[in-house]
């Protein structure tokens, strides 16, 4: 059963009856304290005792469901939170397309869901690990809220995963979800699963790019498991896809508001040049666009390789879907289909038709670099109200890529196949250099006066949750 409003009288807050299943919720008691452990050793360092004013879930109706108060982020209320159950809903793909979902899982296909499950609940401790440190240098109490909201629901994801290890896979579950306990970003014995996971998020430019490509990704992914013909998990990623949301929303506003603050200082002082720009105290356009570039490409990579037998099996076993999959225009088995990918050859990159179902990775990156695009656009806005002619871009979506086809292969920012010795020339014009990451760091100061902003970034234009800019975000005790 699944109730729309949450019940916090159980010690894991949930709308999934787990009253009636004890022995879930045994199970989720004794893993609890081991979170709790992890959460204070690799959650964000120093602010354990504060009171932030946090957003908690109270229910899954998208017109009310939650609620914002002070809380200490070791007491937050993790929980286990579905979207509803949506009668008679019928898989939308697959050699299952047309028949029931599934409310347990057909042994079949067991190991490779729990595969599934098991790699998107590694992403979420990871990134709460990569920013762990981010708080000590925040640019104002408002941002550092933000980057607490981000960590205390990327916490909660990790439980809605590890609800459906617990509760539909016996021991391997309860293993598997010890697991995600033990490995740690960038480990070099036990790292987390998926490498754009274990890079460093060091300084507040790389954590609002994250943000803005990597939990796009994010989105796209959970969009995909969405249209599981395993029902519990396509209503647990649905929900967590209202909270993701806001993750983006960070990524994109904290961009645009590092280019609103240097366009207005480019306008205001007349300077483009790099160096004089930096001499203001804002992050000029080239290193912003470094940074975009290295978390661009790192974040294609996440999708997997272009040409794939495992998306092929998980699309045609129902286990996950495409983008918008009730929207597109075939017959949902793809048997018959084909689509485009771009591979090497002979020193050129040339466009060749595969099985449509082999293409699933590339057909996904394709829509998300679509959405990217429009961000992008949007950002570029900021910008031109002030007059900046500059603009930032996207690099081919070839260039510095470590996984598929493209792995290996030197491509340029414009997509073209070079040598070693050119990349090595414009290597530092492509890629954040240490000179970059050493200026930006220079930049990073912790400020908590309440309504006060770093110089290298610009106010929001309102506050969270209808509250003034100078509003006590963050109480330290």
């Amino acid at each position: 059963m699944m109730i729309e409003n949450v019940d916090y009288t159980t010690k894991i807050p949930n709308n999934v009856n787990l009253t009636e299943d004890r022995q879930v919720l045994r199970a989720l008691e004794s893993w609890h304290p081991g979170y709790i452990d992890w959460w204070m050793d690799m959650g964000p360092q120093g602010f354990q005792q504060a009171l932030v004013y946090l957003r908690t879930a109270v229910s899954v109706d998208p017109k009310g469901w939650a609620k914002f108060d002070y809380v200490r982020m070791p007491e937050y209320r993790w929980g286990i939170l579905l979207a509803p159950k949506e009668e008679d809903r019928k898989i939308p793909f697959g050699r299952h397309y047309g028949e029931p979902v599934w409310q347990d899982i057909p042994g079949e296909y067991r190991a490779m869901l729990r595969r599934l499950i098991v790699i998107q609940g590694d992403t979420e401790p990871a990134s709460v690990e990569q920013q762990r440190h981010l708080g000590m240098t925040a640019p104002s109490l408002y941002d550092l809220r933000n980057l607490f909201q981000i960590n205390v629901e990327e916490g909660r994801h990790l439980w809605a995963m590890v609800y459906l290890l617990h509760r539909y896979f016996g021991r391997d579950g309860r293993e598997e979800a010890e697991g995600l306990l033990e490995r740690r970003s960038g480990d070099r014995d036990n790292p987390r699963i998926l490498g754009a996971f274990n890079e460093k998020t060091p300084d507040w430019l790389a954590f609002f790019m994250f943000t803005f490509f990597t939990d796009r990704d994010g989105k796209f992914q959970l969009c995909a498991l969405a249209e599981s013909a395993f029902d519990p998990l396509a209503r647990t990623t649905r929900f967590m896809l209202t909270e993701e949301a806001h993750h983006m929303f960070v990524g994109e506003s904290g961009i645009a508001r590092i280019l609103q603050r240097t366009a207005e200082v480019m306008a205001r002082h007349g300077v483009s040049d790099p160096a004089d720009v930096r001499r203001h105290g804002v992050i000029d356009l080239p290193t912003l666009q470094r940074y975009l570039n290295f978390h661009y490409s790192v974040t294609l990579d996440l999708f997997g390789a272009d040409v794939s037998s495992n998306a092929a099996i998980f699309y045609s076993t129902g286990l996950k879907g495409r983008f918008d999959e009730g929207r597109i225009a075939d017959d949902h088995m793809l048997e018959n289909a084909t689509y485009p990918v771009l591979e090497v050859a002979d020193g050129r990159l040339v466009e060749r038709q595969v099985p449509a179902l082999n293409a699933l990775n590339e057909r996904l990156r394709e829509r998300y670099i679509k959405d990217t695009i429009a961000g992008v656009g949007r950002l570029n806005r900021v910008l031109q109200k002030q007059g900046i002619e500059e603009a930032i871009t996207l690099p081919h979506k070839a260039f510095n890529r470590r996984i598929g086809s493209f792995a290996g292969a030197r491509i340029g920012f414009d997509g073209r196949i070079i040598g070693e010795d050119e990349w090595q020339a414009n290597e530092r014009n492509w890629l954040p250099t240490a000179d970059d990451r050493a200026y930006v760091a220079s930049l990073m100061g912790r400020v908590v006066e309440p309504g006060r902003f770093a110089g290298w970034i610009a106010p929001p234009a309102v506050g969270i949750n209808k509250q003034p800019l100078d509003f006590e975000y963050v109480r330290f005790d």
